[in-house]
């Protein structure tokens, strides 16, 4: 009786290997969020919005639960990565994700590396090329690594706790008006609906809605039996950038309300420095290289798994293809810098991965062929077709803003 009810224990509870895995899917995730452009979109909306960013942000963590929930759980119930499933509904579409996913991926990763470089600049005061070169070196150390997998899940865990603790000392120290902040959160006095579309896509859009999915994926946990912890983990990736999101909220709020003008270059940086003197910008050169540094590895990582099941020399080198990417991805960085037309056609290409792999996501969960006789809930759908249509407005914004810029 007692080995039935420990085997029982058993199956209900997943094991601590489990569990690790889950944790670091979701700290992949919110990590890989968090990159030097979550910095500084943050203090610029701040600085916008004051106390009523406090709504944006609430606002953009419901939409992001919803989009997070919904892809997640339908690839964990089909098994299958977002570029397969795409092209389960619609041959050739799936080509189409892999490759705006990969070129996205590959444009963001020369500024993620860049901001790496920056950020240890700020710390050590060495060159921002040779910085991005050590960091390059550090995260192509990490996929060498024979438990390649568990190092990244451990590193996204590290440096996102990093970041957070840092951040929350440099709000305590910016002395914000908390209760204003918490006031204007539910009733705003200013609202920005561009704001709250702009933070979805800064949080979930692009590789990063599929970066804890992979990863799970990659680790074996899926299937319906699996979901609730899908679930779990997948919340837990949203609730990690978004405790960032308020914290660095609150300790920008603190300065902005003083009068203090952020430098238009780097408006993140005069925060900390103001708030916190120079251990305060030394603090943010390291949250700077810590945000770069996840991004690289998220924006790598899962840039090369959805190139991985499109190409089977890809699958065979992964290791690899990972490791090009991130070379490539530096080179370009050290060399030429952030080539400015490329940034602009990524830009507007990674605006429709979201609405794109959310509607079609949305899709397959109707579809039999892909999720067998897994029921969508209703109200996952309806969320998902609201972020859907939000997102693909943006996009096709995004989309008349940007070209003409290339001509």
């Amino acid at each position: 009786m007692a080995s039935k009810e420990k085997d029982l224990q058993q199956q209900q509870s997943p094991s601590k290997g489990k569990w690790g895995v889950l944790l670091g899917a979701a700290f992949l995730m919110g990590s890989s969020a968090v990159g030097p452009g979550f910095l500084t979109q943050t203090a610029v909306f701040t600085d916008q919005l004051l106390a009523s960013f406090g709504f944006v942000i609430l606002m953009s963590i419901i939409l992001d639960v919803g989009v997070q929930l919904n892809i997640w759980r339908i690839i964990a119930v089909s098994r299958m990565r977002g570029q397969d499933i795409a092209n389960k509904v619609l041959p050739g579409l799936g080509y189409f994700l892999a490759f705006a996913v990969a070129l996205g991926g590959l444009a963001f990763n020369i500024g993620n590396v860049g901001g790496a470089g920056l950020g240890l600049n700020v710390i050590f005061g060495i060159d921002a090329r040779i910085g991005a070169i050590i960091t390059g070196i550090i995260a192509i150390g990490i996929f060498l690594s024979k438990e390649a997998g568990a190092a990244m899940d451990q590193i996204a865990r590290i440096l996102g706790i990093v970041m957070i603790v840092l951040t929350l000392y440099v709000a305590f120290q910016s002395d914000p008006p908390v209760g204003e902040a918490i006031t204007r959160t539910f009733a705003p006095t200013e609202l920005d609906v561009f704001a709250i579309i702009t933070l979805v896509g800064g949080t979930v859009g692009g590789y990063i809605t599929f970066a804890g999915g992979h990863r799970l994926l990659d680790a074996g946990i899926s299937g319906k039996e699996n979901l609730r912890y899908v679930t779990r983990s997948s919340v837990t990736g949203i609730l990690i950038a978004s405790i960032m999101r308020i914290f660095l909220f609150l300790a920008v709020l603190g300065v902005v309300v003083t009068g203090v003008k952020l430098d238009a270059s780097n408006p993140a940086a005069t925060v900390f420095l103001e708030a916190a003197g120079t251990i305060g910008y030394k603090m943010f050169g390291l949250i700077l290289w810590a945000a770069g540094i996840t991004s690289v590895i998220g924006a790598a990582y899962t840039s090369v798994s959805f190139l991985k099941t499109l190409s089977k020399r890809v699958e065979r080198h992964q290791k690899l293809v990972t490791i090009g990417f991130i070379i490539i991805s530096t080179i370009i960085m050290v060399l030429i810098g952030q080539p400015a037309t490329l940034l602009v056609v990524a830009g507007a290409v990674n605006g429709l991965i979201l609405p794109i792999g959310l509607g079609v996501l949305l899709i397959a969960a109707y579809k039999k062929s892909i999720v067998g006789d897994y029921k969508h809930p209703l109200w996952l759908t309806i969320f998902g077709a609201i972020v859907f249509i939000a997102t693909a407005y943006l996009a096709i914004v995004t989309l008349i803003d940007k070209v003409p810029q290339l001509f």
